[in-house]
């Protein structure tokens, strides 16, 4: 039972299911709202929540940023259960916001507090930093890969759960007719859930362990010792992140609002269906490391995922029919 209690994949499934259940009613939220504002006409609908998301995403990506440093900063004094609190606790707070506007019909911008809330509080990076260095400090170095990838499998089958899951619930109506009410109040029960286990019950390494016992945080400290860095190589690899993570979130953006409207039209449970096979990836990611890593290179792999995720989206932009969207994420998701 100890051992278990020092597991952090318990806190990745809680909040990746509360944070599939958000993503849903927030798509569907500020499409529905901005349909409204466009009388129904669907293609400015789409540019209205497409500006709106890219406002959204760049506020939350900005303040992150601001954070991220001064919070990994005490984590190096005060452990890394600073890290997975202090961010959870603001998606927390930041996810109400969404529950407050469709309840009482708030202009849309208050989401925008919402989400710097968020980033104040770390956001996603702070989250993610947490998570992937303390399952690296519970792991040997010839396990570490290993185990990080594992963490990724597990945030993937549980988007595909919680994805599955929120388009049934998003449709249950309160008293007064409004849908999507439940299924916020159901993702912040979850994340809360996910908070209370990291504050309460998940047992961290103590300073000193961390210090002495990471042989791998050592030997990143030596390396000056043993040869100079490349650095053009680090300065390559760090553009090639940037400019593929900035093409596959603004396209993840836009096609996530072009199945809302003609000629696919997709409601709920679709949605739900949707970001469930984009989970997917996780899953088969965790497959094509484990089994081409033997045969393909570092290098080899990486440009193999660029090109699968570029042909899918391609495919899934001139999709007219849900079975070809299918299709681009399945190709997408490929590796």
């Amino acid at each position: 039972m100890g051992g278990f209690l020092t597991l952090v994949e318990p806190v990745v499934i809680l909040n990746s299911i509360g944070s599939s259940f958000y993503d849903t009613a927030l798509t569907l939220a500020i499409y529905s709202r901005c349909n409204e504002t466009s009388g129904g006409q669907s293609d400015e609908a789409q540019t209205l929540s497409s500006d709106f998301f890219r406002v959204y995403s760049s506020l939350g990506s900005l303040v992150s940023l601001l954070s991220t440093v001064p919070l990994g900063r005490l984590a190096d004094r005060r452990g890394q259960k600073v890290l997975l609190v202090v961010p959870q606790l603001g998606s927390i707070l930041g996810k109400s916001f969404l529950l407050f506007l469709i309840l009482y019909r708030l202009p849309l911008y208050v989401l925008y507090v919402g989400v710097c809330l968020h980033g104040i509080c770390g956001g996603s990076p702070a989250y993610w930093s947490g998570v992937i260095s303390l399952a690296a400090m519970r792991s040997g170095p010839r396990s570490r890969s290993m185990r990080l990838n594992s963490v990724d499998f597990v945030s993937g089958v549980a988007g595909i759960i919680g994805s599955l899951i929120s388009g049934y619930v998003y449709r249950v109506k309160v008293s007064d007719g409004q849908t999507g009410v439940l299924l916020i109040f159901v993702s912040l029960l979850v994340c809360g859930a996910g908070l209370f286990y990291s504050a309460f019950i998940l047992n961290y390494p103590a300073i000193a362990e961390r210090e002495e016992g990471n042989p791998g945080c050592l030997a990143l400290g030596d390396s000056s010792e043993r040869g100079e860095m490349d650095r053009g190589a680090v300065a390559l690899l760090f553009a090639a992140m940037i400019l593929f993570v900035l093409g596959m979130s603004g396209a993840e953006k836009v096609i996530c609002l072009f199945v809302l409207k003609p000629p696919l039209s997709w409601d709920s449970v679709w949605v739900g269906y949707g970001q469930a096979a984009t989970n997917m990836m996780y899953l088969t990611s965790f497959a094509g490391v484990l089994l081409l890593s033997r045969w393909l290179s570092d290098p080899a792999l990486i440009l193999l995922g660029i090109v699968s995720n570029c042909t899918g989206m391609a495919i899934m932009a001139f999709a007219q029919h849900s079975w070809v969207y299918f299709t681009g994420e399945h190709q997408e998701t490929g590796f």
